[in-house]
This record gives structure tokens, C-alpha cells and sequence, in this order.
């Protein structure tokens, strides 16, 4: 038996509300079962009870047994005085307030139907080798509560994903250019070159950027050199030579602060996200976009996107993956794959904080974008799929990661809407 149950009964009413008597036989008419508390204190607020002929207003505490009052020192919390109505499983002892009143005592399970409490523990204790607690009912959810949830999911991960946006802003004084420009550093980098990348961007002086952003040549030995790929003695291989005199050059002009000692790495890396490639196209996106902040927030569909990230690496490495290496022609242009990670993981986030900060409405914009990226493929999504789950698009793909990390592992079924629909079954 776990606590939350109380709460979801408590809070849905899923309890017999007529003759309801208290552990000391007292006659409880529940009015108002009040707000869920999430925070510290009581777990219901402003509840309306009568009991006997006495109507009172104030908290509700829940128990699996009344001596966890004790256990947990409500007695000596002031926080706890106001309690009006003490929920429980199990009665095992009295709960008295600070002044030796007794707290009236209600016992949940005298007034549940065997219905309910069967689906409950059909859900949470005959798991088995599922992969999820409701593995064998998430797939005949009703399509209305299914897409509701997946919609509030994939907000509640999008939210996640701005807390990052919210603190750079506070680092960089409301700088939005620069805010972009370090998120979009770091997810170029990728998981493995994801923290060299943001440390690369948040050293490098963000106002020669700015002023060198329409010649290639400048921006990229800006890249390198704080990337510390500029360091070695290449012979023979003039783009490099130009690079490293570049910048020497920008170094002795600006006087800028040294690179990060951390260099991004190559190793378990598909040659494509190879940094020096990763590098030269986020340069070339720059000198191609010299608004590019303003081009992206005001970007209303997917494919005005993909337009403004139709980009390659410059021409040195359509026959090049390292510095000095001749490798197999090919031309390294940002795949369609590779920008919807920049948009779920960084545009989008941008957007929703923006329009915030704006004061403007965006979710039908945001919903229109995510919809119009093909699901993400990972071991999670593929197993949900086989649940018969439906996720056309990374908006239900970016909802079921939520629902699995934050919800499923987490055994947080009581505040899901799959979990609740398949208690309501029977109850």
C-alpha cells in the first residue's frame, strides 16, 4: 500500500461519501475534499468536513497508519495544528493536537470497493517482465486521454529543457543572441562534445563574433583556436596554416581570454559529427545568417527551418574529416536528422522562453514545428511502440521519454492520466 493511493482516492472521490464514520464512530460528511498540497505541510488545504453537527475548514493529513504522525513529528509541527480530518489505512492509535484534543480519524479502507483496490495492485504488483507498471492496458487508453497527456508531457519536457535558457540569460544580462548562440554551440557538440562545446562557447568573446561574422575565414580560426585544434604544426596543408595565422592575428587584436583547457573529442564519433566538421558548419551557418536569432524565433513552420539550416561545411572538408588528412570526397551538409535535434533540443526551447519573456502565446506554433519532426528511434520509444502506442512525430516521441522518466520509473502512476483511467475502470 502506498500513500498516493489515499491521495487519489481522497482527491476523486473514489470512496463511499454516504454513512462515512470516523474511528471514534463519529458521523463525517466530506463538503470539499479541498486543493492538493505538492509542497511541505498537510496533503489537502482548505477542505470543508462536517463532523457530527460541527462543520470545520482547514487541512487534511493522510497516513498509511495513524502512527506515522508520530513517526513523522507532525505532533511538534505548527504547520500540522490546523489539521482538521486525519485519513488513514491503518488506525493503530490516536492522533492528538497540541492542546490533547483528539484529531477525528478516518479509515479509507472500510469505504473502497474491491474493484479499485484489484486494479491497484493489478498495477503496481503483478508486473512481472512488463516494461512499464500498465504495459498490458497503457495500449487501450482512449485515444482522447492519450493525446491529452502526451500533449501536457511534452510540454512539461519542453519547460524542463528552458531552465538552461533561463539561467544563461541571468549569466549573460537578457542577451538573447548570445543565449542562442551558446545553447546552439553546445548542441552541435552533441552528448559526447556537448560540455567541451559549451564551455568553448561561453569563453569565447561573443563580441568579436558579432564583428567577424560575415568573412569565413576569421569566424572559423575563432572556432578552432578555442577548440585548441590550432596547436600542432600541420606541413604541407595551407587551410590550416591560413587558420592558425588568423588566429594569432584576432588573439594579439582583441586580447581575448585563453581557450578551455578541455579539447572536444573524436573518439566513438561517426566521422560526420566529428568536431572540425561540426565547427566549420556552425561558422558557415553564422556568415550565411547575420540575423540569425531574429531568422529562427520568427520561423512559424518546420520547413522555414530546415531553409535556414540548408548549410555545409566549407569546401576544405568535402575531402576532409581531420585537419591534414585527405580523405574520400563528399560534401558536409547539415542532415535533416541532425537539425531536428537542434530544434527539440534548442530551438524550440528558445522559442517557448521568448515568447514568455514577450509576453506572446506560442504553444499552436510550437505543436505545429515538434508535429512536422519524425520520431526520435531509442530503445524507450521502441519499446512504447510495442505497447501499441501510435508516435508519429517527436511531440509524442519527446512525451512518452517524459512519461517514462519522470512518471513510469518513478512509479508515479496515481498521477498519470493512463493510471487514473485504468483505476476508474473498475472503481
Amino acid at each position: 500500500m502506498r500513500e498516493d493511493l489515499l491521495h487519489f482516492i481522497w482527491k476523486y472521490k473514489k470512496l463511499q461519501l454516504e454513512d462515512l464514520k470516523g474511528s471514534n464512530n463519529e458521523a463525517i460528511q466530506i463538503l470539499d475534499v479541498g486543493s492538493h498540497n505538492l509542497l511541505s505541510g498537510p496533503d489537502f488545504l482548505n477542505a470543508k468536513i462536517q463532523i457530527d453537527e460541527q462543520l470545520w475548514a482547514g487541512t487534511v493529513e493522510m497516513h498509511i497508519k495513524s502512527s506515522d504522525w508520530y513517526a513523522h513529528h507532525h505532533e511538534t509541527d505548527p504547520n500540522y495544528q490546523n489539521v482538521i480530518l486525519h485519513v488513514v489505512w491503518e488506525d493503530d492509535c490516536d492522533v492528538f493536537r497540541s492542546d490533547n484534543t483528539v484529531i477525528p480519524t478516518l479509515v479509507l479502507k472500510d469505504y473502497i470497493s474491491s474493484g479499485l483496490l484489484k486494479e491497484y495492485h493489478k498495477l503496481f504488483f503483478h508486473k512481472e517482465s512488463l516494461f512499464i507498471n500498465c504495459g498490458n492496458g497503457i495500449g487501450d487508453t482512449s485515444d482522447f486521454v492519450l493525446q491529452n497527456w502526451l500533449e501536457v508531457l511534452y510540454f512539461e519536457r519542453l519547460e524542463r529543457k528552458t531552465k538552461l535558457v533561463v539561467q544563461l540569460l541571468k549569466t549573460f544580462n537578457n542577451d538573447w543572441e548570445r543565449v542562442f548562440f551558446v545553447l546552439l554551440f553546445k548542441n552541435f557538440g552533441l552528448k559526447i562534445n556537448g560540455e567541451p562545446f559549451f564551455e568553448i562557447a561561453n569563453r569565447l568573446p561573443f563580441q568579436v563574433v558579432r564583428k567577424i561574422q560575415d568573412n569565413i575565414l576569421p569566424l572559423e580560426s575563432l572556432f578552432y583556436g578555442f577548440a585548441r585544434f590550432l596547436e600542432d604544426d600541420i606541413v604541407g596543408d595551407n587551410y590550416y596554416a591560413s587558420l592558425k595565422k588568423e588566429f594569432s592575428f584576432l588573439k594579439a587584436k582583441y586580447l581575448f581570454l585563453d581557450p578551455p583547457h578541455q579539447k572536444p573529442e573524436f573518439f566513438k564519433l561517426r566521422p560526420s559529427n566529428f568536431p572540425t566538421i561540426r565547427l566549420s558548419q556552425l561558422a558557415n551557418l553564422y556568415v550565411l545568417h547575420q540575423n540569425l536569432f531574429s531568422r529562427v524565433i520568427n520561423a512559424k513552420s518546420v520547413e522555414e527551418i530546415y531553409s535556414v539550416f540548408n548549410v555545409s561545411a566549407s569546401g576544405y572538408w568535402d575531402n576532409h574529416y581531420t585537419f591534414g588528412k585527405v580523405s574520400k570526397k563528399n560534401v558536409k551538409k547539415l542532415s535533416k536528422k541532425f537539425v531536428d535535434l537542434l530544434i527539440v533540443n534548442t530551438i524550440l526551447p528558445v522559442k517557448l522562453s521568448y515568447a514568455k519573456h514577450m509576453g506572446r502565446d506560442v504553444p499552436d506554433e510550437i505543436i505545429d514545428i515538434i508535429s512536422g519532426i519524425a520520431s526520435e528511434s531509442n530503445t524507450v520509444i521502441s519499446r512504447f511502440k510495442s505497447l501499441k502506442l501510435q508516435l508519429p512525430s517527436a511531440k509524442e516521441s519527446q512525451a512518452v521519454i517524459q512519461l517514462y522518466n519522470e512518471y513510469c520509473t518513478k512509479n508515479k502512476c496515481l498521477q498519470c492520466a493512463v493510471g487514473h483511467q485504468l483505476l476508474n475502470r473498475k472503481s
